[in-house]
C-alpha cells in the first residue's frame, strides 16, 4: 500500500465490514490511463475485423450497437456501448414477463439479470457467453469513460446497492473487465460482486491489471459469460 493512500472504512449492507483504500499513486493518477490508451491503440487492428464480422451478423435484424447509461467516475453518467444481444422489442418483453411472472420479478429485483432471459437472440447468447458483446467498449476506453480494468459499470439504480462502498466506486473509472469477469460473474451474489469491486479498488496496481486482462483473454474460450 502506498504511503500516500487515503483510507476509509466502508461496509456493504449484509456483508462484513471492509476497508476500502482510495489509492493515490502514480499508476492510479497517470499510469493507468496511459496503459489504457496504449493498449487500446495496440488492440484496435486486431479487434476491428472481429467487430466488423459481428456487426454484419447483427445488422440484418436491426440496430447493431446497444447504448445504455452507466455511472462513471465522480458520479458522471456516460453512454456505454455494447453489441446488441437482445431482440428489438426487449423492453416490452421484459415488462410483460415481470408483470406475469413473480419469480422472474424477484430474480430481476435481486440481480438485475435473468437466468433464462427470453429477450436474448441466438447470436446474442453466443456473444454474451464469449463476452464479445463488450468489444465496442474499447471506444469508451479511448474516450476516457472507462478503463480496461475496473469495477463493473452500473446504473444509477444499481449504485444504491453499493451502500457505503459507493464512494470508493465513484473514485475510479468502471472497467470493461475486472475481478467479476474472471471469477464467477453472475454465479455469485450481488453483494459478493460489490465486495469484489471494493477489493479491486483497494489494491489497484499495474501487475493486477495485467493479470486480469490476461485471464479475461481466456473468457471467450471458456464461454462463461451471460
Amino acid at each position: 500500500m502506498d504511503g500516500g493512500s487515503k483510507l476509509g472504512e466502508q461496509a456493504v449492507q449484509g456483508e462484513p465490514s471492509a476497508t476500502v483504500a482510495y489509492r493515490d499513486s502514480f499508476y492510479t493518477r497517470h499510469g493507468k490511463r496511459i496503459f489504457d490508451v496504449v493498449l487500446a491503440i495496440t488492440m484496435l487492428p486486431i479487434l476491428l475485423p472481429v467487430m466488423a464480422l459481428i456487426a454484419l451478423g447483427i445488422a440484418h435484424k436491426g440496430q447493431i450497437i446497444y447504448c445504455h447509461r452507466r455511472v462513471g467516475r465522480h458520479g458522471i453518467e456516460f453512454t456505454c456501448y455494447k453489441f446488441r444481444t437482445m431482440c428489438i422489442d426487449a423492453d416490452l418483453r421484459l415488462a410483460e414477463l415481470l408483470a406475469s411472472n413473480p419469480s422472474a420479478q424477484a430474480e430481476w429485483a435481486r440481480d438485475h439479470k435473468l437466468q433464462d432471459d427470453p429477450r436474448i437472440t441466438r447470436l446474442g447468447r453466443i456473444l454474451r457467453k464469449t463476452s464479445l458483446d463488450e468489444l465496442p467498449q474499447i471506444w469508451n476506453v479511448l474516450r476516457g469513460d472507462m478503463s480496461f480494468v475496473g469495477p463493473r459499470p452500473v446504473t444509477r439504480a444499481e449504485r444504491a446497492k453499493y451502500g457505503d462502498v459507493a464512494a470508493a466506486y465513484l473514485s475510479v473509472r468502471p472497467g470493461v473487465t475486472g475481478p467479476w469477469q474472471i471469477s464467477g460473474r453472475s454465479d455469485v451474489s450481488y453483494a459478493a460482486r460489490v465486495m469484489q469491486d471494493a477489493d479491486y479498488i483497494a489494491g489497484i496496481n499495474l501487475a493486477s491489471d495485467a493479470v486480469i486482462i490476461a485471464q479475461t483473454a481466456l473468457v471467450p474460450l471458456k464461454m462463461t459469460g451471460r
